[in-house]
This record gives structure tokens, C-alpha cells and sequence, in this order.
């Protein structure tokens, strides 16, 4: 089996670190960069739906096309437009989380949004999506096209998880986009480990995390070393998951896409042996400052 996760940039093409302008086609950068991953289980952030500057497509659908995935959702971090200069102007009248599928509709049937995107070739038994709400401070970035810093307000997240049907049986994969101030990302990651806590391991977490190198396997293992156990039964469970812990699937820089130093995309797994990962790379394409991240699983 493989995984991948990838922030796609809303499908911008990207040369040296620099954004180009949409062509024509807009769907097609985003399509050829995400069937080229081949995988089985795609996590995508920073996807648009309905949006002006992707050409009014809904990207979680041509992407699913594209990989081939017959079940996928979309889930909206924020409902609203972004203009160029202003940032993102929001939908006051819609939810900040709206889930939606293949059986949604085509452009004018849902205000513009913005956010995630779970896409499977296998099973999926049940979805489940969580809002992550925004730090209440911004912080200076480096932005995609801009010289130096620029301070930035942090948005909205979403997290969307599946149970899948393996060929061995039951798992959960959870696509997420964390946010990028620190200790709020933290947070976030361990309200995630308190969501799919109930559900069936091996759990998989795929997306950009916003937190570099090992600190999301220490945010999590540390969680699991303080949590108390009530009963022999929670006992049991923690003592399962423990023998493998929170584990890097793969250690690999993600970040600029065009000369990579830092991973903030990420590929963890509970409860799933290490010596079972065969494969790890982080291929260079056309679109995105991020590389995407694909594992390949013996399953």
C-alpha cells in the first residue's frame, strides 16, 4: 500500500521558489502532479473549491479523478474568497466546517472555500471531520513569492479521518493541516490523538504539520506516557500501542520544494511496525513550495 500527503498550493506551479500565474487549464498541473504519487491514500492541503484564482474547479474532485480514488472527501477549513491583496475575504453566512463528497454539486452550488482533502482507493467504512480553530495570534512567515517576512494571521483548520478496509482488516488514516504557530499546532495535534482514540489501529497521520523534524512523534509519545489509564481494559489498549509508539514513517525534507532543508509534511503511524516501511521519497514536481511526502507500506 502506499500513502502520500502533499500541500498542493491550491495547484500553483512553482519554479525556483517563485509562483507562476495559472495557465488556461488550471486543472492540469494539479492532476499530473498528484497521479504521478500513484497512491492509495492521498492527504491534500491547501485545496481550493469554487475559487477564481484555480479557475472555479473543485480541486478534491479532479485530484480524486486523477488518482484514481473512488471515495474521497473535502473539508472546508473557511467558506470565502481570496483576493488578491485583501487575503481571504469570509462568508459570514456559512459554517466554518462543511464536509463535502462525490455526490456534491458543480460551481454555484456551494459558496467558494478553501481547505482539505482525503482521497482512497480502498474501502472507507466511516468518515469523521473536526474543526481546529485558529491561534489567536499571527506570526512573521516567509510567503510564497514575497521577500523576507510577512506577518500572517493564522486561519481556520480542518481534519478529516477515514476508517479503511485493509486487506488485513480495519485502519485509520487522518488527513490534517496544523497550524503554524507554535504550541497552538501542538495543541491541535493532541486534541487529533484524542479524536481517533476509539477507532481501529494502525492509525496513520498524513499532512502538513507545520512542526519540524521529530517534535510531532515526541508531542504524541509524550501524550501517550502521561495519559492515565481508568481501567484494565484502556490499560490494555495503551500497552498494545505502546510496543510500536508514534513512529516518522519517513524522515525526509519537505520544504522549499525547489531546494528542501525542513519537513513540516508528515507520515506517523501507531500501533504499525517500522521494518514494514519499504520505501520513502519525496518527489519534486511542477506545483506547490512543498514536496510531497510517499511512503510505500507492506501490508
Amino acid at each position: 500500500m502506499r500513502l502520500a500527503t502533499f500541500n498542493v498550493l491550491h495547484g500553483r506551479e512553482v519554479r525556483e521558489g517563485r509562483p507562476v500565474p495559472h495557465s488556461a487549464d488550471a486543472e492540469r498541473p494539479l492532476a499530473e502532479a498528484v497521479a504521478s504519487l500513484d497512491a492509495d491514500v492521498v492527504s491534500l492541503q491547501e485545496v481550493d473549491r469554487f475559487q477564481e484564482r484555480s479557475g472555479l474547479t473543485d480541486q478534491a474532485r479532479v485530484a480524486a479523478e486523477a488518482a484514481r480514488a473512488e471515495d474521497w472527501r473535502y473539508a472546508s477549513a473557511l467558506h470565502g474568497r481570496s483576493v488578491l491583496g485583501q487575503g481571504w475575504v469570509l462568508d459570514p453566512s456559512e459554517p466554518g466546517l462543511r464536509v463535502y463528497g462525490p455526490v456534491d454539486g458543480a460551481p454555484g452550488a456551494a459558496p467558494p472555500s478553501h481547505g482539505i482533502a482525503l482521497l482512497s482507493r480502498l474501502p472507507v467504512r466511516e468518515w469523521r471531520a473536526m474543526r481546529l480553530a485558529p491561534a489567536p495570534l499571527g506570526m512573521p512567515l516567509r510567503v510564497v513569492g514575497r521577500r523576507g517576512l510577512t506577518v500572517v494571521r493564522d486561519q481556520p483548520r480542518a481534519a478529516l479521518l477515514a476508517v479503511l478496509q485493509g486487506r488485513r482488516g480495519p485502519f485509520t488514516a487522518v488527513a490534517v493541516h496544523l497550524s503554524f504557530v507554535p504550541g497552538w499546532n501542538a495543541r491541535q495535534l493532541l486534541a487529533l490523538r484524542a479524536l481517533i482514540a476509539d477507532l481501529p489501529r494502525p492509525h496513520f497521520l498524513l499532512g502538513d504539520f507545520n512542526l519540524i523534524g521529530a517534535i510531532p512523534r515526541a508531542v504524541l509519545n509524550a501524550a501517550e506516557l502521561l495519559d492515565p489509564s481508568r481501567d484494565r481494559h484502556t490499560r490494555r489498549q495503551q500497552n498494545t500501542a505502546r510496543r510500536y509508539g508514534w513512529r516518522d514513517l519517513a524522515s525526509v525534507p519537505t520544504y522549499p520544494s525547489h531546494r528542501p532543508v525542513l519537513q513540516f509534511d508528515h507520515l506517523l503511524a501507531s500501533g504499525f511496525p517500522q521494518d514494514a516501511v519499504y520505501a520513502k521519497h519525496a518527489p519534486r514536481t511542477p506545483i506547490s513550495d512543498h514536496r510531497p511526502l510517499v511512503v510505500d507500506l507492506q501490508v
